[in-house]
């Protein structure tokens, strides 16, 4: 992984720092749109990069810089997905740094509205970020036949994962249910996280229905668990090694399925004190700290961690099913445990 994130890190730079002077050639109080344009895409896992190249090489092909290229796209999609995500929340940190709406500020704050202003300039960087994703997948040098195969997958990944962003604003601060919680979760990060990726690797690759139906059944399972995973560290897990701020979920009262178990678990009484420490100002964390106390009381994360155990079960018995080439099976199987077992 990590040489194979050396490659997907030189394509990102090379090609969103070429897109990033263009901008700012353009004028010159661009450079800060164009600096953060930059800094989005600096740092990450590359996960999606991964399962889209792997999607690829277990439908048989070999390794092809064009690919590369391809599966680097995928991040560029995700980079326009956590700006827009954390304009929505109005979440104060990512990977250690303040948000892209935060960063944005000093450009305009000589100006009247000056938050406002630099909410405006983040929407726009991650909608810059989402048409280069489909810049570089449409000049990765991939032949067009191959690429005409995928593009249907971009419109679906597409309407998907906006559509689990519009359904987390519409249950955020409505009465906790796991059943909306998981579908929130299935449309807003597990589709475009391993699902998606995976299958415009095989599409590209010319898989068969078989091997794309195989795909899904591992795909699927796998990012629900790799987003439960996020939800618990998103409460339980150091800020220093997140890099997010810690308790976001439960000052924002978002559906999450942590909140949703806590809440089926609890009784009338602790209902009660998670109505009222919800979505309340709390700058002192006191109010985040009690939900957490409440929680581990009630048994809520080891719940959520037997659904995660439950789904990486799942798509590995997927995975162990398909009549995959031997390195792309393992390394399959070691990015399931990857990207589940991450450390509070």
């Amino acid at each position: 992984m990590s040489a194979f994130k050396a490659r997907v890190d030189t394509v990102l730079r090379g090609f969103v720092g070429a897109e990033a002077d263009q901008l700012a050639d353009i004028d010159a109080e661009l450079a800060p749109v164009a600096e953060q344009l930059e800094s989005v895409v600096a740092e990450g896992k590359r996960l999606r990069a991964a399962f889209c190249y792997w999607g690829w090489r277990a439908a048989g092909q070999p390794d092809s810089e064009a690919m590369v290229r391809v599966a680097a796209s995928m991040e560029l999609v995700h980079a326009a997905a956590i700006v827009h995500d954390d304009l929505i929340d109005d979440s104060p940190l990512r990977h250690g740094r303040p948000t892209a709406h935060l960063a944005l500020r000093p450009a305009v704050a000589h100006r009247p509205g000056a938050a406002r202003g630099a909410r405006s300039l983040a929407m726009l960087v991650g909608d810059l970020l989402m048409s280069l994703a489909g810049q570089l997948f449409a000049t990765s040098g991939l032949p067009a036949a191959y690429l005409g195969r995928a593009r249907p997958l971009w419109g679906t990944l597409a309407r998907e994962l906006i559509a689990g962003e519009c359904l987390e604003i519409l249950h955020t601060a409505g009465p906790p249910d796991t059943a909306a919680a998981l579908k929130v979760i299935r449309y807003k990060t597990a589709k475009y996280t391993v699902e998606h990726p995976l299958l415009i690797g095989g599409v590209l690759a010319g898989a068969g229905d078989d091997l794309c139906s195989g795909y899904r059944a591992y795909g699927l399972p796998l990012g629900e668990a790799f987003q439960l995973r996020d939800d618990l560290l998103g409460l339980f897990g150091e800020e220093r090694v997140t890099g997010k701020a810690n308790g976001d979920d439960v000052r924002g009262h978002r559906p999450t399925a942590l909140l949703a178990e806590a809440w089926r678990l609890a009784g009338e009484a602790q209902r009660e004190r998670m109505r009222e420490l919800l979505g309340r100002p709390d700058p002192d964390g006191e109010g985040v700290h009690e939900l957490r106390e409440l929680m581990r009381r009630l048994k809520a994360p080891d719940r959520v961690e037997a659904m995660i155990t439950e789904r990486v079960d799942e798509a590995l018995a997927a995975l162990h099913a398909l009549p995959l080439p031997a390195a792309a099976g393992t390394v399959l199987c070691a990015l399931a445990h990857s990207v589940t077992r991450r450390q509070y």
